[in-house]
């Protein structure tokens, strides 16, 4: 008997698992969740916000807004969602140089909470202070949990890994899908700042379960790869404090001279928006150190950049304009029923979920008869369909300009739809392309110069938007439309040109 017991104490416990996985994976597949939860949540809630109580709010809307004009609310919007992809890159470089992985994400997740909780305070201050807070928090998230789900898995050949990143994507959207359902429809039609208070429980149910479930992820996520040197680490602190103290003397001078308006904080952050892409890029292309086949890909990557920075200008109208137009000149009603406008918020998500595992078995099957396209092709073809969406955007507005008409959700509807396909043809196209093509010096640094595209995308619409430009008239929407389709046809036109420097690089 005590033999027995003996060997069997000698057993190993059988490993805990997530649907076959890591158990690990389910700890950051609902941190993410929740933290989706709360960020598409206040988005959906963040332009109608700002309107309300304006002159470009819907009739009969809740009051108690904030009531800028449409161009200034789709500016505010604009940089705030480039303000959360810029951060991802020193996002990342906290990760590995300060803080770890997982104490990265911990502290993001707490400054999330507070931020959406600031949100929830009546006032413009705590307004603003709150949304910075969420884009900083969301950037550094964003850049470190995505690396503790590769932290999971035993090198890049565990056969595990991808369908983990699958699963890990899944929960990105089912956050993403019930956000405008919950936080959206309440703060819509209850209280704005009853809806922004749910974005800051849902993110702190997302770091309660990180932090009580902590101890299921690999130990490597607790580890700093590249801990500063002493030195290194007065300089960055003194750099800092410089930064900090240039800022703060200057909007102290500007508000003293009476000149401070909401466009003076948000025009720097739009033209850094645009110059740090530039820069880093630039600083790459330049680097001595790559090889010459280096130096040809990244050549190619410039057009894959380029590309995608004109779709996500586009693209990421569906929280800005499209919801401005959906709230004010759409007719929602569903069997009875007034749909909400930030409803349509959720329908990405949906889509996203229907449609991938349909474009993964496509490009699978062409692939097998030597038919998949390259890499340029499904870009130009993504951008083509994103630019054909605002051609079919211009019908419903030409409608509406100028008088009370309202017309059909349905064009929303078949708007999004055709944003989603156009989001399969190149999203996840390029974050596959990135990988394969990032000089090896900086293999880790490519993904943030990804995220960068979006970041220039918005700030190209924040300017717009800073600049009066009325975002949801006719001419301006055709010459987005047009400026997409020619971006695709000029990519499309020079495909063998970039293949070719791709070194046959799908």
């Amino acid at each position: 008997m005590a033999s027995s017991l003996t060997k069997d104490s000698a057993t190993p416990a059988p490993e805990k698992t997530f649907l076959g996985h890591p158990i690990g994976l389910a700890t950051l597949f609902m941190t993410e969740m929740w933290e989706r939860f709360s960020y598409y949540g206040m988005r959906a809630l963040l332009v109608l916000y700002l309107v309300s109580g304006g002159a470009d709010a819907a009739t009969g809307s809740q009051g108690g807004g904030l009531g800028y004009t449409a161009a200034i609310s789709t500016a505010i919007y604009s940089v705030y969602v480039a303000l959360v992809y810029l951060m991802a890159m020193p996002g990342g470089w906290f990760g590995d140089r300060v803080w770890g992985a997982r104490k990265t994400v911990a502290i993001a997740g707490s400054v999330i909470m507070v931020g959406h909780v600031a949100l929830a305070l009546p006032g413009q201050i705590s307004f603003f202070v709150g949304l910075l807070l969420v884009a900083a928090g969301s950037g550094l998230l964003k850049a470190n949990i995505s690396t503790m789900v590769g932290h999971l898995y035993k090198g890049v050949d565990d056969p595990r890994r991808d369908s983990g990143f699958t699963l890990f994507y899944i929960g990105i959207n089912v956050g993403a899908f019930a956000a405008p359902l919950v936080i959206g429809t309440i703060g819509e039609t209850v209280n704005w700042h009853i809806g922004f208070l749910l974005a800051a429980v849902g993110m702190g149910i997302g770091l309660l379960v990180f932090l009580l479930a902590g101890r299921t992820l690999d130990p490597k996520s607790s580890q700093v790869p590249n801990p500063l040197t002493p030195a290194e680490r007065k300089a960055v602190i003194v750099k800092g404090l410089a930064v900090a103290a240039v800022v703060a003397v200057f909007y102290t001078a500007v508000t003293m001279a009476g000149m401070f308006t909401i466009k003076w904080a948000l025009y720097p952050i739009t033209i850094a928006g645009l110059i740090i892409p530039v820069a880093v890029l630039v600083r790459i292309k330049r680097d001595k150190d790559l090889t010459p086949g280096e130096q040809g890909k990244m050549s190619a990557y410039i057009w894959f950049f380029v590309a995608a920075a004109v779709f996500w200008m586009i693209y990421d109208q569906g929280g800005s304009t499209l919801s401005l137009f959906g709230d004010k000149n759409s007719e929602r009603s569903l069997f009875g029923w007034e749909v909400p406008t930030v409803i349509f918020q959720s329908l990405n998500p949906l889509f996203v979920v229907a449609l991938a595992p349909i474009f993964a078995t496509v490009w699978v099957l062409l692939a097998r008869r030597n038919r998949e396209p390259s890499t340029i092709v499904k870009f130009s073809v993504a951008l083509a369909i994103v630019g054909a969406s605002f051609f079919v955007f211009a019908i419903p507005l030409s409608q509406t300009a100028g008088n009370d008409t309202k017309v059909t959700m349905w064009w929303l509807v078949l708007i999004f739809l055709m944003h989603t396909v156009a989001e399969l043809c190149l999203s996840p196209v390029g974050l596959s392309v990135t990988t394969k093509m990032a000089p090896q010096k900086y293999s880790s640094q490519m993904m943030g110069v990804w995220f960068l595209a979006v970041t220039a995308g918005d700030c190209i619409t924040g300017l717009l938007g800073l600049a009066e430009v009325k975002m949801n008239g006719v001419g301006v929407i055709l010459f987005q439309a047009a400026a997409a389709a020619l971006a695709g046809l000029a990519i499309y036109m020079y495909r063998k040109k970039v293949d070719a420097l791709v070194e046959g690089t799908k």
